[in-house]
């Protein structure tokens, strides 16, 4: 049984209500979830002291039972369960809060109660909440059937986080939903029902990746690149607008940072055949860097691919960057990002030097206006060319 004091991130539309009314609904369900939260805690505390201990006796066999086992293993095939996490190529939604003044709650969204506002830790900003509360996410659409949704979190052992897809019906039973925490992460059903779950393999205190990947019903989570959830029948439903509802403390707080959330992308071949050229927005840099992030790996694996697959292709690899800083750092940074793709393409995954050439062109060919973090996102890209 996990421990459940929340931290909610819900995508679903809000319905109109008068603002007395909804101010006193929230206080509600807040007081409510905070007492359900307090009863469950101390259930955990029960079932942690109910366990058995292990003997000494039994500790010490265990290595000579871990050693035949591996012994057993040693000969097994590798699996191959499929491709892993794929960013969607169409950025709906991206903030990195690095606009928005330290102390103060985010201008893009709107604050519906609590305590959330924008800190900073290291270099980097992180919206962080400190009790409990809501807010919602404006997108500029409805959420596809194909989308991906990437975040960074922090939060204490214990605490939890649930992303529902679907209008609140305070007569209705509890949707499909994604939960995690610092102890496990998965796919949850009707009135809570564990769909699919598993450890995040993460560490309390330290930074958590989660990456969801939705397509119809079929719901993928990982959370530190490893697939925690595979759920074929979770009905999440689609929005407009992602509402989050927090709970947290000053002593316990949640923190979310690198939010990003885009639709599910084209086949790269298909793409490049049909327009000449295709952008893939899955390849990641570091800040101001031209060091490729993991995250990147399946997108460069899928490059190699369709080059495999298509020996007469010929690509030039473009580095692009968006208007922020000096012109000459913008060129020289796109053109050793290029460089950067193709060098790993070649001595990586082994694909012909002579098939692949690369090139910058720092902020000079923008796909969009410089005028928001999305569009900033969609201008920091690399693109596929046809030669």
């Amino acid at each position: 049984m996990r421990r459940h004091t929340t931290l909610v991130a819900a995508l679903l539309v809000v319905a109109a209500s008068a603002p007395r009314a909804a101010h006193a609904q929230l206080g509600d369900r807040l007081r409510r979830a905070a007492e359900a939260a307090k009863r469950r805690a101390g259930e955990q505390a029960e079932e942690r002291a109910e366990r058995p201990k292990v003997s000494k006796d039994a500790a010490a066999e265990a290595p000579a039972e871990a050693s035949e086992a591996k012994a057993d293993t040693a000969a097994a095939p590798t699996v191959n369960s499929g491709r892993d996490f794929t960013p969607g190529t169409r950025v709906l939604y991206a903030t990195d809060f690095t606009r928005d003044e330290l102390g103060d709650f985010p201008r893009a969204f709107r604050l519906r109660g609590g305590n959330t506002e924008v800190a900073e830790i290291g270099r980097a900003r992180w919206l962080r909440a400190t009790s409990f509360g809501e807010f919602e996410i404006p997108l500029s659409e409805k959420l596809p059937e194909r989308f991906t949704m990437e975040f960074d979190f922090i939060g204490p052992s214990g605490w939890s986080q649930y992303l529902y897809f679907t209008p609140h019906d305070p007569n209705g039973d509890e949707p499909y939903h994604l939960h995690l925490s610092a102890e496990e992460g998965g796919v949850g059903g009707p009135n809570g029902y564990d769909v699919a779950s598993a450890p995040p393999r993460g560490r309390e205190g330290a930074p958590l990746r989660v990456q969801v990947m939705a397509d119809g019903d079929y719901v993928k989570v990982y959370l530190n690149g490893v697939r925690v959830a595979n759920a074929p029948n979770a009905a999440l439903g689609r929005s407009r607008v992602i509402r989050v509802r927090v709970s947290a403390s000053d002593e316990a707080p949640v923190m979310i940072a690198n939010l990003r959330i885009a639709a599910g992308g084209k086949d790269l071949y298909a793409a490049l055949e049909s327009s000449g050229r295709v952008t893939a927005d899955g390849i990641l840099f570091d800040t101001n860097s031209d060091r490729l992030r993991a995250e990147s790996t399946p997108v460069l694996q899928e490059i190699a691919a369709m080059l495999a697959a298509h020996p007469e292709l010929r690509v030039a690899i473009e580095g692009h960057t968006d208007d922020a800083g000096a012109a000459a750092a913008n060129q020289s940074l796109s053109e050793r990002r290029a460089a950067a793709v193709r060098r790993h393409l070649v001595t990586t995954l082994g694909v012909d030097a002579a098939r692949l050439t690369s090139a910058g062109f720092g902020a000079t060919r923008p796909v969009a206006p410089n005028d928001s973090e999305a569009n900033r996102q969609r201008n920091r890209r690399v693109e596929l060319v046809k030669r």
